[in-house]
């Protein structure tokens, strides 16, 4: 049993790089438009995930409880690393491009629901 305690830290030790992450963060303050209910965009993000979730990259929406701004909505979503974002930012920025693909669709569902006003990113540490 004393060996235990010995080795404990050691293992401790070995085990934290395995634990360790830096995940990209990417946050967009929004407003929805007049007419689109928090259910209809819920709705939006949750296709959203559906397609982007496979492909590493995970929204959730924010609302305020506390805040000096009671109208916006904070969208987080995360990724493992900025390699991953810059990826699935690139691809869907492309397919977006046409209006008949899945990721076109969504894009003129999120422009007609929301208004982004600002944008930022973080890497956690």
């Amino acid at each position: 049993m004393k060996n235990i305690f010995k080795i404990a830290p050691l293992l401790a030790m070995l085990a934290c790089p395995l634990i360790a992450k830096a995940d990209y963060v990417d946050v967009i303050e929004l407003k929805l438009k007049e007419g689109c209910a928090m259910t209809k965009y819920m709705d939006i993000v949750k296709d959203f995930n559906t397609l982007y979730e496979p492909k590493g990259y995970k929204a959730e929406i924010m609302s305020p409880f506390y805040s000096s701004n009671l109208e916006s909505l904070i969208w987080v979503g995360r990724t493992k690393d900025i390699e991953t974002f810059g990826k699935g930012s690139n691809a869907y920025g492309n397919a977006a491009a046409d209006p008949n693909s899945a990721e076109g669709k969504l894009a003129a569902r999120f422009r007609d629901c929301s208004t982004s006003i600002a944008r930022r990113s973080y890497r956690s540490r």
